[in-house]
C-alpha cells in the first residue's frame, strides 16, 4: 500500500547528506533545519526501519553495517529519481549515467572510437565503460548495455545486431618459420596453441572432416583472458590461435598473421550484438540513444579470406564499418 504519511524520499536525501557531510549540523545548514530536527528525522527513519543506521559520538558519525547497506541503496535510488525527473522535464531527451560493457577487441576497434562523437551529440549523458571478455549479468553488474560476440542464451534480453564475423586459425610468420606450417588439423597436436583462461562451450577448434566437423586444437603453451591478449601472444610468435576476422583482418593483410588450415575451415560465424534489458516497458532515452548510435555507425560485414596469386591473403567484407 502507498505510504502517504511518510516522505521516504526526503528521509533518504537527508540521511545521505548527513553521511556525505559528516554530521547533523552541516546537513542542517544545507536543508535550513536545526541540527536537532535533522537528528530526529534520522531517528524516525531508524525507528521505521527497526535498525540502527548510525553510531553517534561526540566526535564523528559511523555507519553501522545496516546503515552502509541503506546508504548505498539510497544513493542509487536518489540518482534514479533525479534522472527520471530530468528525462521527464526534458521531454525524454538523453540524460543521466550510462553503463556499457563490451568485449575487449570489439570495444577497442569499434566502440571506443565512437565515444567522443556520441558525447558531443548528447552532452547530458555520462558514461561508465568496462571492456571485458567475461560475459556479465546486466542486472547484477548494473550495466545498461553489453556488446556480446557469439551465441546468446538469455531470452530476457533485447538485442540489436551489429555484425557477423568468421573465425580463422592463424600464426605469425616467425612461428611458422620455426615450427613449420600444419598441413592437416591432426598436425596441431605437434604445435603450440593459445588457449583461454575461461570456459568455452566448444572444447577444440572446429575443422571440416569426412564425418562432418571435428574439434581439434593445439596444446596451449599460454592462455589469455581476452581476445586482445590472445592476439598479442600470437603476434609474439609463441603459438597458434583461433580468432575473429573482424579483430585480426588488418594483421592478416599486413602479413603480421598468416591463416593456416583454411581448406579445413568450416566457415562458422559469430554474430555481434548489443544487448540490453527492457522487456515490458519503454527504454530510458540514454539507452535508446546509444543503441541507435551504434546501429547507425557500425556495420561489421561478414569477412572472408582470399589467397591471391602473389601469396598474400586478402580480407574482404560484405559490409562496411561506418564511423
Amino acid at each position: 500500500m502507498p505510504r502517504l504519511d511518510t516522505n521516504r524520499a526526503a528521509e533518504m536525501e537527508v540521511f545521505v547528506r548527513v553521511v556525505d557531510l559528516g554530521g547533523f549540523t552541516a546537513a542542517a545548514r544545507e536543508f535550513r533545519l536545526t541540527p536537532s530536527g535533522v537528528s530526529k528525522l534520522v531517528s524516525r527513519l531508524e525507528m521505521r526501519l527497526n535498525a540502527r543506521l548510525i553510531n553517534r559520538s561526540t566526535r564523528k558519525l559511523q555507519l553501522t553495517p545496516e546503515g552502509q547497506i541503506f546508504y548505498d541503496r539510497a544513493v542509487r535510488v536518489l540518482a534514479d529519481m533525479d534522472e527520471a525527473e530530468h528525462e521527464a522535464a526534458a521531454g525524454a531527451s538523453p540524460r543521466g549515467h550510462l553503463r556499457i560493457n563490451s568485449n575487449i577487441p570489439f570495444g577497442l576497434l569499434h566502440v571506443m572510437p565512437l565515444v567522443p562523437a556520441f558525447l558531443e551529440q548528447h552532452p547530458g549523458v555520462t558514461l561508465d565503460i568496462v571492456l571485458s571478455d567475461t560475459v556479465v549479468d546486466l542486472l547484477q553488474e548494473r550495466a545498461d548495455i553489453a556488446i556480446r560476440v557469439g551465441p546468446l542464451r538469455e531470452s530476457r534480453l533485447r538485442l540489436r545486431k551489429l555484425g557477423t564475423s568468421r573465425m580463422a586459425v592463424v600464426a605469425s610468420p616467425d612461428y611458422l618459420a620455426r615450427h613449420g606450417t600444419p598441413q592437416r588439423p591432426d598436425d596441431l597436436v605437434h604445435h603450440k596453441g593459445i588457449g583461454w583462461t575461461f570456459f568455452r562451450t566448444i572444447g577444440g577448434w572446429p575443422f571440416r572432416s569426412g564425418q562432418g566437423t571435428e574439434a581439434i586444437s593445439a596444446p596451449p603453451i599460454a592462455r589469455a583472458s581476452d581476445g586482445e591478449a590472445a592476439k598479442l601472444l600470437t603476434l609474439g610468435g609463441i603459438g597458434i590461435a583461433r580468432l575473429a576476422l573482424f579483430h585480426i583482418g588488418q594483421d592478416i593483410e599486413a602479413g603480421r598473421l598468416v591463416p593456416v588450415l583454411e581448406e579445413f575451415n568450416p566457415g562458422d560465424r559469430e554474430d555481434i550484438h548489443a544487448v540490453y534489458l527492457g522487456q515490458g516497458g519503454p527504454l530510458p532515452a540514454r539507452v535508446r540513444a546509444f543503441i541507435d548510435f551504434l546501429g547507425e555507425r557500425i556495420r561489421v560485414g561478414d569477412p572472408a579470406l582470399t589467397l591471391e596469386k602473389s601469396g598474400r591473403w586478402r580480407v574482404t567484407s560484405s559490409g562496411t564499418d561506418r564511423r
